[in-house]
């Protein structure tokens, strides 16, 4: 990472947070955080700022990546001030759960949640993309947190696991087209994790073997894959468990022994959130 350009989205708190300090530990040349809340983003450009004693450059932009003409509004001045980022980790998401999706309100939590989660990713990635391309002599890399909702349906997430299953969707399509496009200095790694206790899916329960993930875990899978390139991370070992199962039981038997037997249709029965 020494010497990169990093750019994180939602980066004020959480593991986005933790993606920047270890940025800054590896002595980036610099690090752009993104995030909605000015007040801890603020907090944490201070304290990296401590921590990196100035080998570091570090900025920060108040932005709501759900509005889209924001992005590239903000896009530009991360341009103009910090120039093109080899390092993007698409992080920030949101999640409203444990109501069924015909009892949301009006579609007040359908539209945020897609335009957070799904194309947020796409149309960051659109305004720095080609700056990474054109740059062929210098290693680039794409991370986009999906999620192991976006490969496994879930009562009372079902927003949710949409906007995730469009993402890895759109990630993995990603890579296949760089890699197809004779791009390879830019690298798309895509990361599926279950629940992770950061605060964001408090009172979610982890099913039979996938409990709920430590933070600094996940972190430090993520950014060794992202270093080494690597196109998937699923986190933990179960969630590809549950994909190669998925495929090979019929609908009804899946339903009932993953499903039900293992308890991950019952997760999201005591779900609070942040």
């Amino acid at each position: 990472m020494r010497g990169a350009s990093v750019l994180i989205t939602g980066a004020a708190g959480g593991m986005g947070r933790m993606y920047a300090e270890r940025a800054v530990a590896e002595h980036a040349a610099s690090v752009t955080l993104w995030d909605l809340d000015s007040a801890a983003l603020a907090r944490t450009a201070d304290a990296l700022g401590a921590i990196s004693q100035g080998r570091t450059r570090i900025s920060s932009y108040v932005v709501d990546v759900g509005d889209l003409g924001a992005i590239a509004k903000t896009a530009q001045k991360v341009r103009r001030d910090m120039g093109n980022p080899d390092v993007l980790i698409n992080n920030a998401g949101i999640v409203r759960g444990n109501r069924y999706f015909w009892s949301t309100d009006n579609g007040d939590d359908t539209r945020p949640t897609m335009q957070v989660n799904a194309l947020a990713p796409m149309y960051i990635t659109r305004e720095f993309l080609p700056g990474m391309i054109a740059n062929a002599y210098r290693e680039a890399r794409i991370v986009n947190i999906a999620s192991a909702a976006g490969t496994l349906a879930n009562p009372r997430m079902a927003v949710y696991a949409a906007s995730k299953a469009a993402l890895i969707g759109w990630s993995d399509s990603l890579r296949l087209e760089l890699e197809q496009a004779d791009h390879g200095n830019v690298k798309v790694t895509t990361v599926t994790p279950s629940y992770v206790s950061t605060g964001m899916f408090a009172g979610a329960r982890g099913p039979l073997l996938a409990p709920v993930l430590e933070p600094g875990y996940v972190v430090d899978r993520v950014w060794r894959a992202m270093l080494a390139g690597r196109p998937l991370v699923q986190l933990p070992w179960s969630v590809g468990l549950s994909r190669a199962l998925r495929g090979l039981l019929p609908t009804r038997a899946f339903d009932r022994i993953v499903g039900d037997g293992f308890g991950v249709y019952r997760t999201m029965e005591r779900f609070t959130g942040r």
